[in-house]
């Protein structure tokens, strides 16, 4: 029997990642009075609880121990405790814009953050457009951040409880209905948000000496402050998941509502939002339904645990279906629950880009025990300085502990370049810091998630094989949106394109013949992946010297750049560096991927950087001290 008191942490990822009975938590039926059942023509009402940025390892009942959350372990023991709930994105907007639509973000073009890229609105509607349509009143009391143009975030919602306030209308958006109408309420819950993370302080009642630290955190005790800090929001957090399913006791409806309470994502230490390892994207999902509507039941009766893998995706299309909607071909997504639930799927696919200011590109598949990750941008280390997460404590002290050259190769890695694959054992290894890509015995199952992957891809037309920058150019020039773009094959050739990532990311120097052929392709993406295969290959990229020099002088930004960074790791410093300089100082389009790569290039780029800083540029960014300015204070200058 699982003690959640006195789980050892491997127990505890077991029984998440392999969905072990739950008996701690069974729930005692006895004494309960009977609800009658629903009328023919009734549905059910639905509360959706979310917080934000809490993974699994922060939940008392999936086994965490740094934060006690009563409320939520006591809607596992009247509910149902899924234990393979996965968000695709790992940070807000893309999961958000993923939820409203009931289409992966790669899929629309939505996945850069703050992108707003627009969509077709009308082929493509919004899951509470549906609910709706359905005879539904819904409401939205809490956060949107959709990331979509062309439409207001609020316009899909009810006129009530589109923002917050407590009472009629507003927080609790079901006292705005109409007498006997079924209901659909969103409450997001802020207070465990990564913001609340940031400064020093606040961990009051949580000791710091008592926090568990995932593996590749170094243990230094600023980290534990920041870890005790952010165990109190959580535990905030938990306290209202309480005061919200107390105020629809006190409106008599408890027992009518199906709860779903999830997280938006993994987090919030770095690491772990905006990133696709387990941390980021293995999320607490537990989902009460009344006795009323049992024949919805996931297991056989409340207190189990549910091993089914669910995808955020995936929660539209089943809210849809649970209302008596009819979900749209438009929806990517699996219904899970209720009288239309579907097979369940073999995989979970994540993803991530551009997240603020810092470029990156990861594809990741997993099942319930493995995951397969592809860098698209290994040249770019995961712990890339980005404003916002710098604001917690823990990461510039982990960052200084790195410089000072005292981390080792599990804790220092997130700030280094990345190799091109990872294979992770996330039962053994739920920390994803033993990389297993290649491991002989793993052979035939890496190959799986390979295959599984491009497919998955290719069936979505995923938009991430283009670079942002480019993509969007080459949108606007042919009057399209991303999404109509990327289905046409003459504009967006995405098999082409996966094969040449492939070979570019294959770092063999077999391919360096082709990949000189490629630089003169009149396809800038081509250009692209193949600037990118000769920088991967390093020194051995030397012979292609001529191809490199000539393409510091494409018309496309991401590829001069690229190329002008290939001279320098050639050996070629003066004339690559030269092209940065003329680049960085005259104004070039790409100036935020150009910002990007010379942090990305090291101590080489540090004289430039520095000219540019003396002359009182780039300090401030939208989200604080920019790239250049953290070099400035990291580099004293």
């Amino acid at each position: 029997m699982l003690n959640k008191q006195t789980l050892r942490r491997r127990d505890f990822i077991k029984s998440v990642a392999i969905g072990l009975p739950a008996a701690a938590v069974a729930l005692n039926l006895s004494g309960r009075s009977a609800c009658a059942a629903p009328g023919k023509n009734e549905r059910p009402n639905i509360l959706w609880i979310t917080s934000e940025d809490n993974g699994v390892s922060w939940v008392s009942c999936y086994g965490g121990t740094n934060a006690k959350t009563p409320a939520i372990d006591q809607l596992a023991k009247e509910g149902f405790r899924y234990t393979q709930c996965f968000d695709n994105a790992a940070v807000c907007a893309p999961t958000r814009s993923t939820w409203i639509t009931g289409m992966y973000a790669i899929s629309n073009g939505t996945q850069p953050m703050r992108s707003r890229n627009a969509i077709p609105h009308d082929k493509i509607k919004y899951y509470p457009d549906l609910l709706k349509a359905a005879g539904y009143h819904a409401t939205n009391g809490g956060k949107t951040d959709y990331n979509i143009g062309g439409r207001s975030d609020g316009d899909c919602w009810g006129s009530a409880g589109k923002k917050g306030k407590k009472g009629k209308g507003g927080r609790y958006g079901w006292q705005s209905r109409k007498k006997g109408q079924p209901f659909f309420t969103i409450i997001n819950i802020g207070d465990s948000h990564e913001s609340r993370a940031h400064g020093k302080g606040g961990g009051a009642g949580k000791d710091p000496a008592k926090m568990k630290l995932f593996s590749y955190h170094p243990d230094l005790p600023v980290i534990r402050e920041n870890y005790a800090k952010y165990a109190a929001a959580v535990e905030r957090m938990d306290a209202k998941v309480k005061s919200s399913i107390d105020a629809l006791k006190a409106d008599g409806l408890y027992d009518d509502t199906i709860i779903v309470y999830n997280s938006d994502h993994g987090g919030v230490m770095a690491r772990s939002k905006r990133f696709v390892y387990s941390s980021g994207i293995h999320c607490p999902l537990v989902i009460r339904i009344p006795e009323k509507w049992k024949q919805f039941y996931p297991a056989a009766k409340p207190g189990m645990t549910v091993d089914r893998i669910v995808s955020f995706v995936d929660m539209p299309k089943t809210w849809v279906s649970l209302a008596g909607g009819e979900p749209p071909d438009t929806m990517q997504g699996t219904v899970f629950l209720g009288k239309g639930i579907e097979p369940e799927p073999k995989y979970h696919l994540g993803f991530r880009e551009r997240a603020d200011e810092r470029y990156d590109c990861v594809r990741m598949i997993r099942d319930k025990q493995y995951s397969y990750h592809k860098n698209y941008m290994p040249y770019a280390p995961a712990g890339q300085y980005l404003a916002y997460l710098w604001k917690a404590p823990a990461t510039p002290a982990w960052e200084k502990h790195h410089r000072d050259g005292k981390t080792n190769e599990v804790t220092g890695r997130f700030f280094r370049p990345r190799v091109s694959e990872e294979f992770y054992d996330t039962v053994d290894d739920f920390d994803n810091v033993k990389n297993l890509i290649n491991e002989p015995k793993h052979k035939e199952k890496i190959a799986e998630l390979k295959a599984a992957l491009r497919a998955k891809q290719i069936e979505l037309f995923d938009s991430g094989l283009i670079p942002e920058t480019m993509r969007v150019r080459r949108a606007k020039a042919n009057n399209v949106t991303i999404y109509e773009m990327i289905r046409d094959k003459e504009l967006y050739p995405l098999e082409t394109y996966l094969d040449a990532a492939d070979m570019a990311l294959d770092r063999d120097k077999k391919n360096l013949a082709t990949f000189v052929r490629g630089l003169a392709s009149q396809d800038e993406c081509i250009r692209h992946w193949s600037i990118v295969g000769l920088h991967l290959l390093d020194k051995d990229a030397a012979d292609a010297e001529a191809a490199i020099a000539k393409a510091m002088s494409d018309p496309a930004d991401e590829v001069n750049i690229m190329a002008a960074w290939t001279m320098v790791k050639i050996g070629k410093q003066k004339e690559g560096l030269a092209c940065l300089h003329k680049m960085l100082f005259g104004g070039a389009k790409g100036n935020d991927l150009l910002h990007n790569a010379l942090d990305w290039m090291g101590d080489v780029a540090l004289p430039m950087i520095k000219e540019y800083h003396k002359a009182g540029k780039g300090k401030r960014g939208k989200y604080g001290t920019s790239i250049f300015g953290h070099i400035a204070q990291i580099n004293g200058f």
